[in-house]
């Protein structure tokens, strides 16, 4: 993926939503035509950016036009502040439960997985799928 612009990391935030810059970026990837073809198949209704959707409860066309309509994050910022009324708690709940995906279990295997087939079996200071998507994206 030599020529692929990446999305911003998953643990950058928005007024307390982790993953969401990223899921901006995505957005505005795909409707410049630029969203790699390794990250469409998770795009909006799957994986990380599913679960971002069902914990704040917004729909993925309002997102796609607000992020459309918007020039800055701040225009974003302000929607989601105004539409969003999901308590610290539920935001916390997110973060938590992204920063554990990948850490046990079949997830553990996949994260595993993932890892051989990008060469870094060998790191083991990634130790969850956020980490790994920053070790993938040369952030870490």
């Amino acid at each position: 993926m030599s020529n692929t612009i990446y999305p911003r990391s998953p643990y950058e935030k928005m007024d307390g939503w982790v993953h969401l810059p990223r899921l901006i970026d995505k957005i505005r990837l795909h409707k410049a035509g630029q969203l790699h073809e390794d990250y469409q198949p998770n795009y909006l209704n799957k994986g990380f950016d599913l679960a971002w959707f069902e914990a704040s409860g917004v729909d993925p066309d309002a997102l796609i036009e607000v992020v459309t309509d918007s020039i800055t994050d701040g225009q974003i910022s302000d929607w989601i502040k105004a539409n969003v009324n999901k308590s610290d708690t539920d935001k916390e709940n997110l973060q938590n439960n992204l920063l554990s995906y990948g850490t046990h279990g079949a997830l553990l295997e996949r994260l595993n997985q993932r890892k051989a087939e990008s060469g870094l079996q060998d790191r083991h200071d990634i130790q969850c799928m956020f980490q790994y998507i920053d070790a993938d994206e040369g952030r870490i």
